[in-house]
């Protein structure tokens, strides 16, 4: 059995948004195309067909976010960045559901899309935006269903992508910064320009004894 962490959700939820997506973009482009041509019923189709497997796609994509909502380890910031992506979610999928039976109820009256139909089905794809968009930042922002992240080290090993274009001389500093964070727990211990002259002239004035 392949082991997708955190469950088959992250797999799922791209067919669900690229499906959705594409049948709204194809209801409106339709729309714009004049009587008659060509392209007008199969793009008419092709909105139809995307809307429904789109919302095939979202009620397995529910159910294995359901799953992961209440299995993934997280904290309480993590959890309040789940939450609010699933309260989203399950709004948007419940208008698209509505839009995908409103679309098969048009079929079945041999009927076109009217402009009540098209404005929910914009209203749906501007949701699904947003909750895409809080799903991202539950993962990339919180970690959430992350198993590990990687170490970043300096040294030659270390791979910074940042470093590209990155000006010699910056890349010093950078590499300073993110060695040493805690630059003003170090001050103690590093001599100043002062001090170090200072135990110059001891070390010239011993040497000078050592001669007499």
């Amino acid at each position: 059995m392949i082991t997708i962490i955190p469950n088959w959700h992250p797999i799922l939820v791209h067919f669900t948004i690229g499906l959705l997506s594409i049948s709204v973009l194809f209801y409106f482009a339709e729309r714009l195309l004049p009587i008659g041509h060509r392209w007008k019923e199969q793009w008419l189709h092709m909105a139809n067909w995307s809307l429904w497997t789109g919302c095939a796609f979202t009620l397995m994509t529910v159910l294995a976010g359901w799953h992961a909502y209440n299995t993934v380890v997280h904290d309480a910031a993590s959890h309040e960045a789940m939450t609010l992506h699933r309260n989203w979610a399950l709004a948007t999928a419940c208008i698209f559901l509505i839009v995908g039976i409103s679309a098969a109820a048009i079929v079945r009256k041999n009927s076109r899309p009217k402009l009540l139909f098209l404005s929910v089905s914009a209203v749906a794809a501007i949701l699904l935006m947003i909750t895409g968009w809080l799903g991202s930042e539950a993962v990339y922002r919180y970690g959430l269903g992350v198993m590990s992240l990687p170490v970043v080290e300096s040294g030659a090993d270390s791979h910074n992508h940042s470093r590209h274009g990155t000006p010699q001389n910056e890349v010093g500093v950078i590499q300073t910064l993110q060695s040493h964070p805690h630059t003003e727990e170090h001050t103690s211990d590093t001599p100043t320009a002062t001090e170090s002259k200072a135990n110059n002239n001891d070390h010239i004035s011993h040497e000078g004894e050592h001669h007499h």
